[in-house]
């Protein structure tokens, strides 16, 4: 198997690999193009939205309409990432994409939010060898991902849950869930009072806009 075929069916991958040295260098080229773009997207004006939007198009995978990103953005591809619509993007995401990360619609992120979908050997001989395997994350749509969460290899978060901040999220999370803490655990479903209180005692049918 090559390096992606390795990557897709979860064996250990190196990505200098000296058996597949073209294939070795087009990722090598990848991961290159991935940071040049987040570095132009890092040094660019605050005020030139559109140059950032049309780089955002050029380094994610995919990406959708109404997408709105606070830089600095840290993203070892960027291609291996898609975006879907409606997507607020806080500062400071890093996106360790060597294989596939989904992120839905209608979905948002505080600062600091980690993403990784690489892990390595727990063994330190095994982990010398520099053999690496991954596992994608997907985030579905309408999720809410709190300030310094992180979301380690092979999670899916589902439809409508938030991740509390500072979380480390090591299992899937099912959908319209409050999900907390390290490791991240169910706190409670979502609920239609979550409809007429939006924090505490404080009403939605008040809010004067």
């Amino acid at each position: 198997m090559n390096i992606n075929e390795r990557m897709a069916s979860v064996q250990l991958f190196t990505d200098h690999d000296h058996n597949y040295p073209a294939e070795a260098a087009e990722l090598a080229r990848a991961r290159q193009r991935g940071k040049a773009l987040c570095f132009e997207i890092n040094h660019l004006h605050p005020d030139d939205t559109e140059g950032r939007l049309s780089l955002m198009r050029e380094l994610f995978g995919s990406m959708g309409e109404n997408v709105w990103m606070e830089p600095p953005i840290h993203m070892a591809y960027g291609s291996n990432t898609t975006i879907g619509s409606n997507v607020y993007i806080n500062f400071n995401l890093t996106v360790v994409d060597d294989y596939k990360v989904t992120i839905g619609n209608h979905v948002m992120f505080g600062p600091n939010v980690t993403i990784a979908v690489t892990n390595h050997p727990l063994h330190p001989d095994v982990r010398r060898e520099g053999g690496m395997f991954a596992l994608p994350v997907v985030i579905e749509d309408d999720v809410w991902i709190g300030s310094g969460a992180i979301i380690v290899p092979g999670v899916t978060i589902g439809k409508g849950s938030v991740i509390g901040a500072g979380s480390v999220v090591t299992k899937d999370v099912p959908q319209n869930v409050i999900a907390v803490g390290n490791p991240c655990k169910v706190l409670r479903e979502i609920t239609e009072n979550d409809r007429i209180y939006y924090y505490k005692n404080m009403r939605v049918d008040e809010v004067q806009w």
